[in-house]
């Protein structure tokens, strides 16, 4: 293990998923208050936030996980060793700790898990002045004024929560929102942030951070340049948030000594279907992973099920197809399956139907405040010989979620997910349901069709099964009857009859 890296369990638990979607709550708890004002609740004094709490609290959270997992470590006797982990030749390894003394491992069988890091614009000021995701979950003291460089999925959230603390956000980005994504959602995405106050400067890059105030935050100028032409122009911010993606630690820990081959440009480590490298003994799973999906989830089921292969007789594979994902931006969006754009690239133009329909939603925030403006949840399906190849897209603000998902079911089946009390509930869960669903129904899967879910907020077992869990019911069961969750999945088969609610 490097002695630098965040704390037991990695980026997700540390700096990542933990700490953003308890962020991403707390804004969504301070829309609430704002919003009860107009359902009867009178507040004698104004409500404020207090940066120092949230992240005191998020980090005691944080520093609990931390204590469970060395306990599960300890109770299953597995050595924990807080030392930089190099190669020194085949079959053994150096581990120097931060005193650094040093002591040599030799083993039968490797598994490579060092993830990613933040990556710098490689510009005058920038390590020196801005922080990154590494940082900024831990900040201790409000950012004020912030600047969020890039266009990924956690500069959007970043920026999102930012927002709806009531902060001053500015979204710098060079090229396109999302990229990976569907650009129609990405758009709704933006367009919704942009409602929130948060401002988009598109197509500029920075070129230079200069500190004109020291502090907690300090102040400062970032001269930026157009990504089109020759135009410059300059910003004051009281902290520069870098969020423009992250490298592969395989740096530096001697992979080139025995021979593990690893992509020059990316540093990520081709493997085959069971998660082994070019060196037969040498495993790799999670973000390190070439070509595979950069989610903890799916990094943990790739490491339980090659741990299973090693030492427990099993042959079940890591399946890497249509990975549910959720961006944790105000108006959260939860896909599965290809975006369109792929869709495209996969299966030609011609070969794909694509149709769209806006839907107005009921949204007691909006309607309250009297505004005209409702959510539209644009869908898509698509079709190859016959309808088969489809995708659907849903975004529903606040409540629940849901995504674009790819199935080839031959007939129509419901389901409901139910998080966990720990858990915000949201896109994500709910698009881990659906593939959690097609699982336990066993559908055939010879190419991806498109699955539709329209959920109110449900509560930990008010379905069948206990919370946290994903439960497979009958279409019969999820009547608007008492106990019953308002959750509707609607499966598009091959017939083209499909459900527009």
């Amino acid at each position: 293990m490097d002695p630098r890296s965040t704390g037991v369990a990695g980026t997700c638990v540390n700096v990542g998923c933990v700490p953003k979607k308890l962020m991403h709550q707390a804004a969504l708890l301070g829309q609430a208050l704002t919003d009860s004002r107009k359902f009867g609740w009178e507040c004698s004094q104004q409500v404020k936030h207090n940066w120092e709490t949230m992240t005191e609290a998020i980090q005691k959270h944080v520093g609990s996980l931390n204590r469970s997992y060395q306990r599960a470590l300890r109770e299953k006797a597995v050595a924990y060793v807080n030392s930089y982990g190099e190669f020194v030749e085949h079959h053994k390894i150096k581990a120097t700790n931060g005193k650094g003394q040093e002591t040599y491992y030799t083993a039968a069988k490797f598994v490579i898990a060092t993830g990613e890091r933040p990556r710098y614009l490689g510009i005058q000021g920038d390590k020196e002045y801005c922080i990154t995701s590494d940082d900024f979950f831990s900040l201790p003291y409000c950012p004020g004024a912030t600047l969020v460089v890039g266009a990924s999925s956690v500069a959007l959230e970043c920026a999102g929560f930012l927002a709806g603390l009531g902060l001053e956000v500015t979204v710098m980005v060079s090229s396109q929102l999302l990229r990976g994504f569907d650009q129609e959602m990405a758009e709704k995405v933006a367009s919704s942030m942009q409602q929130l106050g948060v401002r988009f400067l598109r197509k500029f890059v920075p070129v230079e951070v200069q500190q004109l105030e020291k502090g907690s935050p300090g102040k400062l100028k970032v001269v930026a340049k157009s990504t089109e032409g020759t135009e410059i122009i300059e910003g004051l911010y009281n902290t520069v948030l870098l969020a423009i993606g992250r490298d592969s630690c395989t740096k530096k820990i001697g992979l080139e000594k025995i021979g593990v081959k690893v992509n020059e440009k990316t540093g990520k480590i081709p493997v085959n279907d069971v998660e082994q490298s070019s060196v037969p003994y040498v495993y790799a799973v999670g973000d390190v992973v070439e070509g595979q999906p950069e989610l903890t989830p799916v990094a943990v089921q790739a490491g339980r099920l090659l741990a299973r292969r090693l030492f427990g007789g099993r042959l079940e594979k890591c399946d890497y197809i249509n990975a549910p994902t959720v961006v944790f931006t105000p108006l959260e969006y939860g896909c599965c399956g290809y975006a369109e754009e792929k869709a495209v690239e996969v299966y030609r133009k011609e070969n794909l139907e694509v149709r769209r329909c806006d839907c107005g939603m009921f949204r007691p925030s909006l309607l309250i405040h009297g505004s005209g403006d409702r959510i539209s949840r644009p869908w898509t399906e698509g079709r190859r010989d016959h309808p088969r190849i489809c995708s659907r897209h849903e975004m529903w603000a606040h409540e629940a979620a849901a995504g674009r998902h790819h199935w080839d079911p031959p007939h129509v089946c419901t389901g409901v997910h139910h998080p966990g009390d720990h858990e915000v509930i949201g896109a994500g869960h709910h698009a881990e349901g659906l593939l959690r669903l097609s699982r336990c129904c066993r559908f055939p899967c010879p190419a991806p069709v498109s699955v539709k879910t329209a959920c109110s907020r449900v509560s930990p077992g008010t379905a069948s099964g206990q919370g946290g869990g994903t439960a497979a019911v009958p279409s019969t069961r999820l009547a608007d009857g008492e106990g019953q969750p308002r959750c509707v999945l609607d499966v598009l088969a091959r017939s083209r009859q499909v459900s527009q609610d």
